[in-house]
C-alpha cells in the first residue's frame, strides 16, 4: 500500500470528500490528519497574481500568450514556465492555472489573447515547454480549458458541436501533447458544453480519453463555478469543484455516495489524484520559499521581461527601410496607447505589476520624443490611474477603505493603495454591513468622478450627493469581471473629496472609484495631432485595442480599432514625412490605413516593461523577430470561422479541421507565419527525410543576405491532396550578415495523420519550406 493509500485509508468519507472542493477562492483544505497543507492556487497565464483578486502582492506582468508564441521558441516558453514558477514560489503558491491552451479559432474570441496560437502543433509544442519549465521547479501547472472553449459568448451554456475527426486532429492535439510530452500534474475542465455534454460531466472526454486512453495520473479541476452537479460530474471524472467553501459537492456527494449513486471508490481516485499532486508540489511538509528570488522590479527581472517582449514583436511592413529608426530628427509619438498602454488583458489573468512603462514615455527618454494624446479609446471609465486620488486620512495614494457594522461602528479601516477593491471573495470585507470607499483628487487637473461596482450606493463629491443603484450583470463572474459603472455630470477640481457607500450584499463584486479627465471631441484629438506630425521628421502613431475588447466574458464584434484611431492614422499620415505604427493589441485588428505608412510594428500587449520594449524593437536594439500566430484578416467576416454567437445554444465548428490558415481560400492581410524581422533570406534546396512515408525532418540552407544579424524562423508545411495544409515542423536561426545554416528542422508525426472511423492513417503531401504561408521559398 503506498503512503497516499494509507492517507485515504484513515479518513472518513466526510473528510475525504472535504478536500475535493476548494476551502476558499484560491485554496484548498488542509488535513492535519494525514500531514496535508492547504493547497494554493493561482491564476496564471501572464503572470502569478495570488489568492487575491484585486489589490493583491506585486507581481510580473509577462507579455501576453500570442506575444510570447511570437517567437516560435520552445526555450522561451520553457523560460516563461521557470520565472512563473520562481514566482509562485515567492508567493507559496503551489499550483499555476495555466498554460491557455485553447486556440484561435475566430478572431473575435475575446479570450484570445491569454492563448498561444491557431495552429495546434505550435501551441501544443509552446505548453509542453512551459509546463516542463513550472513542474521542473516543483510548482504545478493546469493547462486550460479541456475541451473546445474558443469563444466566450454564452460561454456558461453554450453546446461546441465539434466532429470527433476535428476534435482529434486539432483541439485535443495540443492536450495530447501536453499530457505525453510533459505530464502536467493538472488540468483544468471548461465551462462550455461539447456536443451537448457538459465539460465537468464528460465521462467520454475525461474518464474514456484523458484518464483512460491517454494514461493521464494527474488531477482534473473545474473551471470556477463551472461545476453544476454532483453525481454527474464524480462519475464523468472531475477530480475537484473550485472554488469553495460552497459547492454542488460536500454533503451532497457524501448522500450520493451513500445512496449509491457514487461509489465510494471513486471519491478514493478522486482523493487519490488530488494527494498525488500535494505531494508532487511538496504540500506534505513545511513550506519551502527559496532564497533570493529576484523581485519583479529587480533589474534581472526587467531586463528578462523587456527582451522577451521586444524579441516577440513583429514587424508587419517595412517600406523603404523605415525601421530600425535611424538618425531620424525629430520625433512626435501620437496616441492614447502611447499614454495609457496597455501591458495586459482583462478577466481573471490580471496581475498588478510593478509598474508599466509607458510607451510615450520610453519613446521620449530613447528618441528625445514629443508625446501627443490622441482620441478616445473607451466607452467605459476606468479606476483611477496610480497617483490621481490619496487617502484622506494619511494622504497617500491610493484610498481610504472601512468596514462598518450594522450599527455603523468601524470594523476596520485600510489605505488601500489602488482605486478598486473586492468584496465577498472570503477577505476582510466580508462581514461589514456597509463599505466605504474615500478619497481626494490629487490630480492637478479637474477631474470626471465617479464609482464602478454593482449594488446600491450613496455618492458624495464636493457639495453634491446622489444615490445610484448599479445592477449586476447577467454574464458568469459580471460583477468582478465586467463592474457597471457611473459618473457625475462635470469634474471637481483637486483637493475635492469623494466618498462612496454600498451596503453588503452577497456574491463577489469589485469596487471602486473612478476619476479621469473628461473626454473631448476626436476633431480636437486629430487636429492636434496632425499639427503635431507636420512639425516633425517622423511620426510614430500608437494604436491598439483595450480590455474592453480583449477580456474574459465578452467576444468582440468587429476587428476595427476602437474609437477614431483610423482617422488619427490616416490624418497623421497625410500630414508626416514618414509615419511608422505601432498596434499594442493582442489579436487582429483592420488596418484600412495600411498603405498610407511607412512600417507597422505588431507590439501585442507587451506586460511591465512595454514602452522599453518598444524603444528598444524600434531602434534596432534588439530585433523584433516575431512571426505571427494567427491569420490577420482584412474585413470583418473573411476566414473559415467567424461568428461567436450560438444559435439555440449551439456554436458549430462547421470548417472542421480547416480552422486558422487552414481553411483560407483568399489572400488574407497577413498569413500566420509573416514576420519581416530587419534582415533579408535567402534559400537553398532543401530535402525530406522520410520513414515509412512520415516527414521526420527537413533539411534546408538558409542565409542571411541582409544588412544586420537575424533571427530567420524556418517552417515546413505539408500540403497533401485534397486536404487543408498544415504546419509540421520549424526551427530558428540566428545568422550574423552573409552567414549560412543547413537548418534542420524536426517534422512531427502528429500532425501527418488523419483520424478515420476510430484510428489514425498516415497522411502524405508536398512539403513546403516557407516564411509564412504568403512567402513560400522551397519545396520538398
Amino acid at each position: 500500500m503506498t503512503e497516499v493509500d494509507k492517507a485515504i485509508a484513515t479518513l472518513p468519507l466526510p473528510a475525504k470528500v472535504r478536500l475535493l472542493t476548494g476551502a476558499a477562492l484560491f485554496s484548498l483544505h488542509p488535513e492535519p490528519e494525514i500531514g496535508l497543507a492547504a493547497l494554493v492556487l493561482s491564476d496564471g497565464p501572464t503572470g502569478v497574481r495570488g489568492t487575491e483578486f484585486t489589490g493583491g502582492r506585486i507581481a510580473c506582468l509577462l507579455p501576453n500568450a500570442t506575444l510570447l508564441a511570437q517567437h516560435w521558441d520552445p526555450a522561451t516558453a520553457a523560460e516563461v514556465g521557470a520565472l512563473l514558477a520562481d514566482e509562485a514560489a515567492a508567493q507559496g503558491v503551489h499550483v499555476v492555472l495555466g498554460p491557455t491552451i485553447n486556440l484561435h479559432r475566430s478572431p473575435l474570441g475575446g479570450r484570445l489573447f491569454e492563448a498561444f496560437s491557431e495552429d495546434p502543433l505550435l501551441t501544443g509544442a509552446l505548453a509542453v515547454a512551459y509546463v516542463k519549465g513550472l513542474q521542473d521547479k516543483g510548482v504545478a501547472a493546469t493547462p486550460k480549458h479541456f475541451l473546445a472553449n474558443e469563444s466566450e459568448t454564452e460561454r456558461t451554456s453554450v453546446s461546441s458541436v465539434v466532429d470527433e475527426r476535428t476534435l482529434r486532429e486539432v483541439y485535443l492535439l495540443p492536450f495530447e501533447m501536453a499530457v505525453h510530452d510533459a505530464g502536467p500534474w493538472a488540468v483544468m475542465a471548461s465551462y462550455n458544453r461539447i456536443n451537448g455534454v457538459t465539460a465537468t460531466e464528460h465521462e467520454q472526454l475525461i474518464e474514456g480519453l484523458l484518464k483512460g486512453e491517454w494514461a493521464y495520473d494527474g488531477l482534473v479541476m473545474s473551471d470556477w463555478f463551472a461545476t453544476t452537479s454532483t453525481a454527474a460530474s464524480a462519475n464523468g471524472g472531475l477530480d475537484l469543484v473550485m472554488p469553495g467553501p460552497d459547492g454542488p459537492w460536500g454533503g451532497e456527494l457524501v448522500a450520493a455516495v451513500e445512496a449509491g449513486e457514487v461509489s465510494e471508490s471513486t471519491v478514493d481516485e478522486h482523493l487519490r489524484r488530488l494527494l498525488r499532486l500535494a505531494d508532487r508540489v511538496g504540500a506534505f511538509g513545511p513550506p519551502q520559499v527559496p532564497d533570493g528570488l529576484p523581485a519583479p522590479d529587480s533589474p534581472q527581472r526587467r531586463e528578462q521581461l523587456r527582451r522577451m517582449a521586444a524579441r516577440g514583436m513583429t514587424v508587419l511592413v517595412n517600406r523603404d527601410s523605415t525601421l530600425p529608426l535611424a538618425g531620424q530628427g525629430k520625433v512626435v509619438v501620437i496616441g492614447r496607447h502611447a499614454i495609457e498602454t496597455i501591458g495586459q488583458g482583462g478577466g481573471s489573468a490580471r496581475v498588478r505589476p510593478p509598474h508599466i512603462v509607458g510607451i510615450g514615455d520610453a519613446l521620449r527618454e530613447a528618441l528625445g520624443a514629443t508625446v501627443v494624446d490622441g482620441v478616445e479609446v473607451r466607452a467605459e471609465p476606468l479606476p483611477a490611474a496610480p497617483g490621481v486620488l490619496r487617502d484622506p486620512v494619511t494622504g497617500g495614494f491610493g484610498m481610504r477603505v472601512t468596514a462598518r457594522d450594522g450599527s455603523g461602528v468601524v470594523l476596520e479601516s485600510r489605505l488601500i493603495d489602488t482605486s478598486e477593491v473586492s468584496a465577498g471573495d472570503g477577505g476582510w470585507l466580508d462581514g461589514a454591513a456597509t463599505i466605504e470607499l474615500a478619497a481626494e483628487i490629487v490630480s492637478p487637473h479637474p477631474m470626471e468622478i465617479g464609482l464602478r461596482g454593482t449594488g446600491e450606493w450613496t455618492f458624495e463629491a464636493g457639495d453634491r450627493q446622489e444615490t445610484v443603484r448599479l445592477e449586476e450583470p447577467k454574464a458568469l463572474g459580471g460583477s468582478v469581471l465586467h463592474p457597471p459603472s457611473w459618473t457625475i455630470d462635470g469634474r471637481l477640481e483637486p483637493g475635492a473629496r469623494v466618498r462612496a457607500v454600498t451596503a453588503a450584499q452577497p456574491g463577489m463584486r469589485t469596487l471602486g472609484l473612478i476619476a479621469r479627465l473628461s473626454p473631448r471631441p476626436d476633431t480636437d484629438g486629430i487636429s492636434e495631432a496632425t499639427e503635431a506630425a507636420r512639425g516633425a521628421d517622423l511620426a510614430v502613431v500608437v494604436v491598439g485595442l483595450t480590455q474592453e475588447q480583449e477580456t474574459e466574458g465578452a467576444d468582440k464584434s468587429t476587428l476595427a480599432l476602437p474609437g477614431a484611431q483610423d482617422a488619427l492614422v490616416s490624418a497623421v499620415a497625410a500630414a508626416a514625412r514618414r509615419t511608422v505604427v505601432v498596434v499594442n493589441a493582442a489579436t487582429p485588428v483592420l488596418m484600412p490605413w495600411l498603405d498610407e505608412v511607412g512600417a507597422v510594428l505588431w507590439a501585442g500587449l507587451p506586460g511591465q516593461e512595454a514602452g522599453d520594449a518598444v524603444a528598444a524593437a524600434l531602434t534596432g536594439e534588439i530585433e523584433p523577430a516575431g512571426r505571427l500566430v494567427t491569420t490577420f484578416p482584412e474585413r470583418d467576416g473573411e476566414g473559415p470561422a467567424w461568428s461567436t454567437t450560438p444559435v439555440e445554444g449551439e456554436l458549430a465548428y462547421t470548417e472542421g479541421t480547416a480552422v486558422g490558415y487552414r481553411g483560407w481560400t483568399t489572400e488574407p492581410l497577413f498569413w500566420f507565419g509573416h514576420g519581416l524581422g530587419y534582415t533579408d533570406w535567402s534559400y537553398g534546396d532543401a530535402r525530406r527525410v522520410e520513414d515509412d512515408g512520415v516527414v521526420r525532418s527537413v533539411r534546408v540552407e538558409v542565409t542571411n543576405v541582409g544588412a544586420r544579424t537575424g533571427r530567420e524562423v524556418v517552417q515546413v508545411y505539408l500540403r497533401p491532396e485534397g486536404e487543408p495544409v498544415r504546419l509540421i515542423g520549424w526551427a530558428g536561426v540566428d545568422l550574423d550578415p552573409g552567414a549560412r545554416a543547413e537548418v534542420e528542422v524536426s517534422c512531427d508525426p502528429r500532425v501527418q495523420r488523419v483520424w478515420d472511423n476510430g484510428s489514425w492513417r498516415p497522411l502524405t503531401g508536398a512539403v513546403l519550406i516557407a516564411r509564412g504561408l504568403g512567402d513560400v521559398r522551397v519545396t520538398a
